[in-house]
């Protein structure tokens, strides 16, 4: 693809960096644009996956790598691009659906999880639940798209979220290992490719026993 036709892309399913640069008048959660320059070092490193620019694979990683980037540092979802607003889900395990701003409120890492022995949701805010798991994964909880098992308009595909566990996890020290979790979604989108809804399956109970399996501080 070449860049004219890259940039007659909608800005949505362009490069996440591309997104922030052109994103204009954004009410940002911390009061200034996200700088993914230190994760991109990282995914260029570990990715395992280079889809061609262009291709559906990389179409849907560029988009939910938008929705995933405004879910943590929009705190308008009026102003998300990424979605179709109004009539935004978000399903975990066929769990509750959540709306666009429940995100907000809650954060998408509350909303996945849940109550659990190792992690309650019910316990946690959005920023208590983002230090907790950013100071977990110093690195960062890197994402990438594995592969589009059906195209639009219900868009199904693999994905991996991988991190190295070199911070603490609430009570627990660092094991240094590489957690990952592998998971499939259906992303519904409409006729422009922003996403309707968003349905997850992944296991969350395997994520979180890693996590409770450093020793305990004393």
């Amino acid at each position: 693809m070449s860049p004219e036709q890259a940039t007659n892309q909608p800005l949505w399913i362009q490069d996440r960096d591309t997104v922030i640069a052109n994103d204009a008048n954004v009410e940002w959660r911390y009061q200034t644009r996200p700088d993914y320059s230190r994760t991109n070092q990282f995914l260029q490193k570990q990715s395992k996956y280079n889809h061609l620019e262009g291709s559906l694979e990389a179409i849907v990683q560029n988009l939910v790598r938008t929705f995933e980037m405004e879910a943590s540092y929009k705190s308008n979802p009026q102003q998300w691009i990424s979605i179709v607003t109004e009539k935004f889900r978000m399903i975990t395990n066929a769990g509750p659906a959540y709306t666009a701003e429940d995100i907000v409120e809650a954060g998408t890492y509350n909303l996945f999880l849940g109550d659990t022995e190792q992690y309650k949701s019910s316990e946690e805010d959005f920023e208590s639940s983002a230090h907790t798991f950013h100071q977990a994964f110093p690195n960062g909880f890197l994402w990438e798209l594995v592969e589009v098992l059906s195209g639009p308009p219900n868009v199904t595909f693999k994905w991996r979220h991988w991190g190295n566990f070199s911070g603490p996890y609430k009570e627990h020290a660092p094991t240094g290992e590489t957690v990952e979790i592998v998971g499939i979604s259906i992303a519904r989108v409409n006729e422009d490719l922003k996403i309707l809804s968003l349905e997850h399956f992944f296991d969350t109970s395997s994520f979180l026993n890693k996590l409770a399996t450093g020793c305990p501080f004393h």
